[in-house]
């Protein structure tokens, strides 16, 4: 395959938008000797077109707007489409960690006891953190209008990388003067 081919499947494959004829044969100018004129470009996009379209690889060179670049083919979508999934449950704002946190030290217990200690309502964590299938409903507590009892799940481990919760940091490892806010009276 000669330089032509290799550098412009570069371009395309390395670009986030799709990459134009003129902005190829813009970068070619200064790599190869003469510069590739529009048919050698196109030509070297047909030879890349071809090598993709025989079903060995995953990617499809497209054409978009004017210029091109590589798309998944369309039979991987659903895999695609599932690593979207699972990245999406990876996010988690501040105040679904803290609450994750309080019920990872603290399980099994009551979203009452959660505010209390968080200081604020955080019904919107708690929904989330079921919904990711972070944290499951592990019972009821044994006391006047028997609350619902959170745990962590078996995915919260995976999600943090560890194999049991003795994994977890111990309280006294992550408190202390450096995680203090405000001043100390004298």
């Amino acid at each position: 395959m000669d330089k032509l081919v290799l550098y412009t499947e570069a371009l395309i494959f390395a670009s986030e938008q799709s990459v134009g004829i003129a902005d190829i044969r813009e970068v070619m100018q200064t790599l190869i000797e003469p510069a590739p004129d529009y048919e050698a470009i196109l030509s070297a996009i047909h030879t890349i077109r071809e090598k993709y379209s025989d079903g060995q690889f995953a990617i499809r060179l497209a054409e978009l707007n004017g210029g091109y670049q590589f798309l998944t083919a369309r039979e991987f979508y659903p895999v695609i489409n599932q690593l979207q999934v699972q990245r999406s449950r990876k996010k988690l704002s501040q105040a679904a960690l803290e609450t994750l946190a309080i019920i990872a030290y603290r399980q099994p217990i009551t979203k009452l006891e959660i505010e209390q200690i968080r200081g604020v309502n955080c019904d919107y964590s708690v929904q989330k953190l079921l919904d990711k299938e972070l944290i499951s409903i592990s019972g009821k507590a044994e006391t006047v209008g028997k609350p619902i009892l959170y745990s962590t799940s078996s995915l919260f481990m995976d999600y943090f990388g560890i194999n049991s919760m003795a994994e977890l940091p111990e309280m006294k490892d992550i408190s202390g003067e450096q995680n203090e806010i405000g001043e100390h009276a004298e």
